[in-house]
């Protein structure tokens, strides 16, 4: 069965400002906030949290089921995504409104400020799953990401009466969402991932502690940029995962999108957390080496390389079955 794939399908335009926005900025002022900031260089990319997590899951050779709302613009964004093998059946399109839009500037450092325009996005909350599940043969796992609040509490019940098992990804929504809606989102999680900012922000809204909310999920991931990754099961054991060390660091939209379908691959290839979070942390790489979030290319042999340069020869050989040609 194959995984599908819920959240935000957007155009990314994405800028640079050649600076530090921690100069820029007076935390002591931050009530009368008022800045511009003069960027050098404006790109234009296909994007969204489940756009990219789809696009990166078809290079790898999955079949994902893209599910989400769009405008009549997205006709070349889906024939990219046809052409990977990702079905774009379960996208439903809206001819009166545009496609979402992703607006983030990112500095030096590589710290974004970023709007996004909802657009068609907020015709997901429209979509039921149980027909495309039904279509397609049912669903190996439904991830949850990012999208309209009321399509991601939406999904997440469905998949709890449904018997679906899904991955809880609420990302840049916590900060959106109350904490009713985000205790709903969590509780009966197969797999939660967040990065470890939005992990405290979700404590913090749920009421939970971290101990709470593992009995709430099967398996916890909290991502910590360049720190790696902490993978925390049902029972408690803790796994660090490392990076892969970037050969240069061009731009991080995405990267988190990139870890969660390298972890997706392999945990759908039959490999164990840790493998498959090793996967994660490659295909991030990639992402944070490419301007845009699907702008990376794959190389078995060069991807092979890098594994076992950074997690040895073992987790090489084993991740070697799920990696395409």
């Amino acid at each position: 069965m194959p995984i599908a794939v819920t959240g935000s399908i957007a155009s990314d335009n994405l800028m640079h400002f050649p600076g530090k926005f921690s100069e820029q900025i007076l935390a002591e002022q931050l009530d009368r906030i008022s800045v511009s900031f003069l960027v050098d260089d404006l790109t234009v990319r296909r994007g969204g949290v489940a756009g990219n997590i789809a696009f990166a899951l078809g290079v790898l050779g999955q079949n994902p089921v893209l599910i989400g709302a769009v405008g009549a613009d997205f006709a070349e964004y889906k024939k990219v995504l046809d052409d990977l093998g990702v079905d774009t059946s379960g996208v439903s399109t809206h001819d009166d409104v545009h496609t979402a839009r992703f607006v983030c500037t990112t500095d030096d450092d590589m710290r974004q400020i970023a709007s996004f325009y909802t657009g068609a996005m907020a015709k997901s909350k429209e979509i039921e799953l149980a027909p495309i599940a039904e279509r397609v043969g049912g669903f190996d796992l439904v991830l949850i990401g990012a999208s309209d609040p009321e399509a991601m509490v939406r999904h997440t019940d469905e998949c709890r009466e449904r018997g679906y098992p899904f991955l809880a990804d609420p990302s840049q929504q916590l900060a959106r969402m109350e904490g009713p809606e985000v205790r709903r989102l969590v509780d009966g999680a197969t797999y939660l991932v967040t990065n470890d900012y939005e992990f405290e922000l979700l404590l913090k809204k749920t009421g939970w502690t971290a101990e709470e909310v593992g009995a709430k999920v099967g398996t916890r991931i909290t991502t910590y940029g360049e720190k790696g990754a902490v993978i925390v099961e049902s029972g408690g054991a803790e796994t660090w995962i490392d990076v892969v060390p970037p050969t240069e660091q061009v731009d991080p939209t995405g990267v988190g999108d990139a870890w969660r379908a390298g972890f997706l691959t392999a945990l759908n290839g039959g490999l164990p957390l840790e493998r498959s979070a090793q996967l994660g942390a490659l295909i991030a790489t990639y992402v944070l080496e490419s301007d845009g979030p699907q702008e990376w290319t794959w190389d078995r042999d060069a991807a092979l390389t890098r594994l076992r340069d950074t997690f040895g020869d073992v987790a090489a050989d084993e991740l070697r079955a799920v990696l395409p040609a």
